[in-house]
């Protein structure tokens, strides 16, 4: 095996096997080192999102999902499951069956493109040279025209609340609970929090958010956020805005947390359970020698350009170690612009039209900008909203939470955002995605036609509201 390559990528999770593969179709011999390993000490591929965070939170959530629909829903259907219980050793058994098949997928992709795969660690040397430490230890220099890092994210860590993988666990470990924790306890009420928090909630927990914002999702439109806590509260999360966590205690099996409330005075929990949520950071230690030539921001990103360039020549950062939102199909489509770039074409990346999605049910999914965010731009501007309400398909099938909510230019009517929190959130979401691509206003949306009864409908009512057309509600006055 030559050591020499085009392209090496360190890191295969959802920005790192993308672009190896987009790379390899390009003609580009190709190599993508991954320090994922089974328990079996087996190189794996998938990196973070598949072994450890969307894949198999997205496996417990459903499960987790489909239990609490059986216990508490299935009786409105004329349906009788009589005594509940939850196999929780299966439902991870689940996940893990997920994930190995997931990663066997990205194996057979490499060979398919003809991707070299290389398990073990990665370190980028001066003049696009790359160390390779594999599973054994050993090690070897691999050379290439160009290096593409993507070494990921890791859970950030607290003093306060230190991790010890039994009591206290981040959220890799939230995915490894052998039972149903009777009281849960999440410090930070964002986006894995929520999920976390959901998914034991379902199966019987008694949760407690405890979020130092004092606004709830704080970067999602107010009104969706307003609306989605409202409908969390009712399905029985506790989410407590405001409250600093300042210590927390193991005794035993449980953990008494302090923290102090909005009001500034000092409280105290025990839970059998406490989950860390509190952000994630970028994964770069041992990741760069000091002569690579590659820089850091202020926030410990890996600072690039527009178009993902680092300040070493031929050296690359693409996924959750840049920066911008950490998300898997932001770094994916990072991936496919770096090799084709690589490669001489000139692609992009559009910025401003990336999907945001919480798989919590029901989802919550914007794209675009939020209305608080075209008000700080001082532009005016149109909305229009629609409840799943008044959907037909929403109320038969029982799932008639949330609304769609488009904002467009007041005076040019182009779709400047969506969010919705609803049924199929994440799905309906990417419809109003594709016409903000290209270009489309609330007017084009509105004059789709929409196969009925669907979910979609409410995309269609919400972009009719933004000018006062919507039929199935009366429509509220056009905002200046």
């Amino acid at each position: 095996m030559s050591d020499k390559y085009d392209v090496i990528v360190i890191g295969s999770g959802p920005a790192g096997y993308v672009a190896a593969i987009r790379a390899a179709q390009l003609g580009l011999k190709t190599a993508c080192i991954e320090k994922w390993k089974d328990d079996k000490g087996k190189g794996i591929n998938g990196g973070t999102c598949l072994n450890v965070g969307c894949i198999p939170s997205k496996a417990l959530l459903d499960s987790s999902h489909k239990y609490h629909e059986a216990k508490d829903s299935y009786s409105a259907h004329g349906i009788s499951t009589g005594k509940m219980s939850i196999d929780v050793p299966a439902m991870i058994a689940r996940k893990d069956k997920v994930v190995k098949q997931m990663s066997g997928g990205i194996t057979g992709l490499f060979q398919a493109n003809k991707v070299t795969p290389l398990y073990g660690t990665g370190k980028l040397l001066k003049g696009r040279k790359v160390e390779l430490t594999d599973n054994e230890g050993k090690q070897q220099i691999l050379e290439a025209e160009n290096v593409i890092l993507a070494s990921g994210s890791i859970p950030v860590n607290i003093p306060v609340a230190p991790v010890d993988n039994d009591v206290i666990v981040d959220s890799t470990g939230a995915l490894e609970f052998t039972e149903v924790p009777k009281r849960l306890g999440v410090i930070g009420a964002g986006v894995i929090g929520l999920e976390l928090g959901s998914v034991w909630g379902r199966l019987g927990s008694k949760v407690v958010c405890l979020e130092a914002m004092d606004d709830f999702l704080a970067i999602m439109d107010q009104q969706i956020a307003k609306e989605t806590q409202k409908i969390l509260t009712k399905q029985g999360l506790d989410i407590r805005l405001g409250c600093r966590v300042t210590g927390s205690k193991v005794n035993g099996k449980e953990v008494e947390v302090t923290y102090t409330d909005k009001a500034g005075k000092e409280q105290k929990e025990t839970f059998d359970k406490l989950i860390v949520c509190v952000g994630r950071r970028p994964f770069t230690e041992g990741l760069l020698a000091p002569d690579s030539g590659v820089n850091l921001d202020e926030r410990g990103c890996i600072y690039v350009n527009d178009l993902c360039s680092t300040n070493a020549p031929g050296v690359w950062a693409i996924g959750d170690v840049v920066r911008g939102p950490m998300l898997a199909h932001k770094g994916s489509e990072e991936g496919v612009v770096v090799a084709e770039r690589i490669a001489g074409q000139k692609p992009l990346v559009n910025y401003d039209i990336i999907p945001n999605v919480i798989y919590i049910q029901p989802e919550v999914a914007s794209v675009g900008r939020t209305e608080e965010q075209v008000k700080a731009d001082g532009e005016e501007y149109s909305v229009g909203t629609f409840p799943f309400l008044a959907i037909g398909r929403a109320v038969a099938t029982g799932d008639a939470d949330g609304m769609v909510k488009i904002i467009a230019d007041a005076k040019t009517d182009r779709v400047l955002g969506c969010h919705i929190v609803g049924p199929n959130a994440s799905d309906l979401v990417q419809q109003v995605a594709i016409a903000m691509e290209f270009g489309a206003t609330a007017e084009d949306l509105g004059m789709t036609v929409f196969g009925h009864p669907t979910f979609s409908e409410a995309v269609k009512e919400a972009a009719l509201a933004v000018n006062g057309h919507a039929i199935h509600m009366p429509n509220k006055k056009k905002r200046k």
